[in-house]
């Protein structure tokens, strides 16, 4: 009989630790999902086959299956049980794929997630005891219950994720909404405070760095870290950050649906705010880009009543904004169009950019800053026009601006030794493709490359977006690396279009091998650039 208990404790052990690295992995993709039951379900749907279903649940079915046979037909409990318990150990040894060794965004034990974690492990652990208490009354076949129970566990794990979420969610509402009063709360009580808000399609988070460093000049600025664009992160920084002596706090505002433009502005009215671009980013969630641009719009229409706004004009889409502004409007543009702040003679080298800014009345200064791309002179442009409107002279800003560093994995330029990186790889979006490689292109000091899985979140435009990106890598760079064989097929077939080497492909399946690749490939004076990493959702 001590044979049979060892192996219940070792069968017992194999199951627990599959089910927790099983469960811990839809707990992440969840996370990674914003804690979206929708979005999580969407994505379940795609990979069902692969993550969803596993050969270990066929093989554990056949076990039960012939021990079934062992009890029923052989009447063999005892050496049934001797094969049973070791075979289910063996069974669920595997759980390789839910054991990253190096995620791209780790599992974050927040609050919230805690509570989730604690919920969904008791539900998975249901099935275990209500297996364990039938099989207590059937003598040896009761192993059968046990161990079904572990399967189900192990196999329902996505089910126990979207069940705990929906039996927290009123607690979670409760808690959400008992930190959006105390923000706003917060904030009616600092009437003297400026609050600047920031909404884009992309560039938020590096405009609002701009922000911040320029006003710093002469304010006490507060700027949310990060990405922190949500309603929850605002709210975290607004009650745990926002100190008496801030004179200024700069808000980077999210939307992935129609409405969380307006729920932000309900927590925090902007006296400044600013719409960086529209663009085709989470078309999947927010449908055509019109209503992007109707979304993003919002920050201007629900500021406080004699809000100042601030557009980047050389977007067709944000021009139009000004008709929904209920103050001030200052326009910029990169472009030298019609704006009171623009830029001209925008020059790029190996340490970043020099152009000259022209302000509203007609004063001009010479900026130089680390930050490549046009995109990134807009971003900054918009910053001065911040900056003129809170009292700053162009020539002030100046040393801000040549202060500058680059937001970490957005055109950060670095170097490997005699490798030039130009890391571009927080995410990516068709303008700012574009705008990377064409940057690469006006790199001469060796051979040009191209590290990329290409673009997702573009809903029906993903193929024709890709595709395009494919051709314009074919105009700028001397290699093409692509993550992902599948992934990058559209990308491959604007390469081909464009009549693009086929010795200047490489596909590599994963980043790891594609810089395994690279090591044999590259040589002193070359410039890598890396167009997004996938988040760890899309690659498994």
């Amino acid at each position: 009989m001590f044979f049979i208990y060892f192996f219940a404790v070792v069968a017992t052990l194999f199951a627990l630790s599959r089910a927790w690295w099983r469960l811990r992995y839809f707990l992440h993709i969840f996370q990674l999902e914003g804690y979206k039951p929708n979005e999580f379900r969407q994505w379940l749907g795609t990979r069902l086959g692969r993550v969803g279903w596993r050969r270990s649940h066929l093989v554990g079915a056949g076990v039960l299956a012939l021990g079934a046979t062992g009890y029923f037909v052989l009447q063999a409990p005892f050496w049934t049980t001797a094969f049973l318990l070791p075979a289910w150990a063996v069974a669920f040894a595997s759980s390789r794929l839910y054991q990253r060794e190096q995620p791209k965004k780790p599992l974050a034990y927040t609050a919230r997630m805690k509570r989730l974690l604690g919920t969904a492990a008791l539900l998975a652990l249901l099935p275990v005891a209500v297996g364990a208490w039938l099989g207590s009354a059937v003598g040896w076949s009761g192993w059968l219950w046990y161990l079904g129970g572990w399967g189900l566990a192990d196999l329902l794990a996505p089910l126990w994720v979207l069940l705990a979420a929906a039996l927290m969610q009123p607690v979670e509402t409760s808690i959400q909404n008992g930190f959006k009063r105390q923000a706003k709360s917060r904030l009616r009580r600092r009437r003297a405070l400026t609050v600047i808000g920031i909404t884009g399609s992309y560039g938020k988070t590096s405009t609002k760095f701009v922000i911040a460093e320029i006003l710093r000049q002469r304010y006490n600025v507060l700027a949310t870290p990060g990405s922190f664009n949500t309603p929850m992160g605002i709210c975290l920084v607004i009650n745990t950050k926002l100190r008496p002596e801030h004179q200024v706090l700069v808000l980077e505002m999210g939307a992935r649906y129609r409405g969380d433009i307006q729920e932000l502005c309900a927590i925090a009215p902007p006296d400044i705010g600013i719409v960086t671009n529209v663009g085709v980013a989470h078309l999947e969630t927010m449908g055509p880009i019109e209503n992007i641009a109707i979304e993003k719009g919002d920050l201007i229409a629900h500021m406080k009543p004699d809000g100042v706004a601030v557009l980047n004009v050389d977007n067709d889409f944000v021009a139009q904004m000004d008709a929904r502004a209920p103050g001030k409007v200052w326009r910029v543009s990169a472009t030298a169009g019609d704006a009171e702040i623009t830029a001209r003679d925008l020059r790029y080298g190996p340490d970043g950019a020099s152009f000259t800014v022209r302000d509203e009345d007609g004063r001009e200064a010479e900026f130089q800053t680390q930050l490549l791309g046009e995109h990134n002179i807009q971003n900054i442009l918009l910053g001065i026009a911040v900056g003129r409107e809170m009292g700053l002279r162009l020539r002030q800003m100046v040393p801000a601006v040549r202060r500058l560093e680059p937001v970490e994995h957005r055109l950060q330029l670095k170097k490997q030794g005699p490798i030039t990186i130009i890391d571009d790889a927080f995410n990516a979006n068709p303008v700012g493709a574009k705008n990377a490689v064409e940057v690469l292109g006006q790199f001469t000091s060796g051979r040009r490359v191209v590290v990329t899985p290409g673009m997702v979140e573009l809903g029906e435009r993903q193929y024709e977006d890709n595709r395009t990106f494919g051709t314009q890598i074919a105009e700028h760079a001397d290699l093409a690396v692509l993550v992902g064989p599948e992934q990058t097929k559209p990308i491959q077939d604007g390469l081909r279009a464009a009549n693009y080497p086929e010795d200047q492909i490489h596909i590599a399946d994963t980043l790891f091998t594609a810089r395994d690749y690279l090591q044999t490939y590259l040589q002193p004076g070359d410039i890598v650039l890396y167009v997004n990493d996938l988040p760890d959702q899309y690659d498994e």
